[in-house]
């Protein structure tokens, strides 16, 4: 079950915060209906921080780092963040769409109701991560290192995985599953037999497999 803002150990020392800047370390700061247009984040260091009603547009934020952070409603759209690493964070809420987060680290992150749509996961490495209740469209995991990752009640469309490295990683609890690429990368992954049934043309289609009555 997600946090909310009253919830966060570190809830009573927030104060709101100003402008964001590159290169900058924020320690207990709050963001608060914020709208960022173009904003440069990049190595800018976030450390028990809470983000509510946060829109950043094309936002520039390669090599960030969020340790222990919470954001709800938070929207990236169009936005750089490659090499960035989120580690102890919670995700409520929220939306990616357009975002490039090529080589990311994910450490005991859990996404809850987010929507992520075109997403370049490519090279990225996820550690105890959750997605509760999301829909995934377009998200591309291409040669990124998934570990203990599961689905709980999500949808997921268009998925690409080619060449992805699996362990532990649970879809049984996913409301869908579709594969656009990389079926065979599934390796190792839990799926139910309902869940198989409907991967197997994918599946057919990978190996060359012929089906015929």
């Amino acid at each position: 079950m997600s946090r909310t803002l009253a919830d966060l150990p570190f809830a009573r020392w927030l104060e709101p915060a100003g402008a964001l800047d590159a290169d900058r370390e924020y320690d207990c700061a709050l963001f608060d209906e914020t709208a960022l247009t173009e904003p440069d984040l990049r190595t800018t260091v976030f450390g028990q921080c809470a983000f509510r009603s946060v829109t950043v547009d094309r936002g520039v934020a390669g090599g960030a780092r969020f340790a222990d952070v919470w954001l709800q409603g938070v929207r990236f759209t169009g936005t750089e963040m490659p090499d960035s690493a989120w580690m102890d964070a919670e995700l409520i809420e929220g939306a990616w769409s357009g975002v490039e987060a090529s080589g990311a680290e994910l450490r005991r992150v859990e996404f809850h109701n987010c929507k992520l749509d075109s997403v370049n996961f490519r090279n990225a490495r996820f550690t105890k991560v959750r997605f509760v209740d999301c829909v995934l469209r377009h998200v591309d995991f291409g040669s990124a290192k998934l570990s203990e990752v599961s689905f709980p009640g999500s949808e997921i469309a268009e998925l690409t995985v080619r060449n992805a490295q699996l362990k532990k990683v649970d879809f049984r609890a996913a409301h869908s599953i579709g594969i656009a690429d990389g079926v065979e990368s599934l390796r190792g992954a839990l799926v139910t037999p309902a869940q198989l049934m409907d991967l197997a043309p994918t599946l057919a289609a990978a190996v060359g497999l012929i089906v015929q009555p």
